[in-house]
């Protein structure tokens, strides 16, 4: 019998199972050590010398330290990803609504009517402001430029 035939006689299911089991819980292992020493450089809250120290501990003492880790600052760990998250979707949001203003920083007139709309229903403004608001709105004849909101001039032409 050739050495290949030999081990796939001598290496039973059980024991494929068995080795299947470790690598995932190894594979596992290393995501939640990733993950840690992520956390730790993530936190705002800890000092230079706090992280240095957990990090040292993680990589001297690997299994204690991501389990103390763990148990003392678990709960922060989600609150400070679901953070995180919440930032880069409001940062995702703000670039798609300034590219789709086109990148200038003018509203368009539906937003100027959505805000118009809004001030007169909390009382902000009168029925007769929000008509007048309204229309010069809507007349939109003149450009504005994007700092100002004035008409530009044309000085001597």
């Amino acid at each position: 019998m050739s050495a290949q035939t030999y081990l796939a006689y001598d290496y039973p299911l059980l024991s494929a199972f068995w080795t299947m089991l470790w690598l995932f819980l190894w594979i596992m292992w290393l995501v939640l050590l990733f993950r840690v020493i992520v956390d730790i450089f993530r936190d705002d809250s800890m000092g230079g010398w706090a992280k240095a120290g957990w990090l040292a501990l993680c990589i001297v003492v690997p299994f204690l330290g991501v389990l103390i880790y763990v148990i003392a600052r678990g709960k922060g760990m989600g609150q400070r990803e679901i953070s995180q998250a919440r930032d880069q979707q409001k940062a995702f949001e703000s670039y798609i609504r300034q590219t789709a203003q086109g990148g200038t920083g003018q509203t368009s007139s539906v937003d100027e009517l959505a805000r118009l709309s809004e001030m007169k229903s909390r009382g902000d403004i009168s029925d007769e402001e929000f008509r007048r608001a309204k229309a010069l709105v809507l007349s939109d004849t003149a450009p504005t430029t994007p700092r100002t909101g004035a008409v530009p001039t044309t000085h001597g032409r």
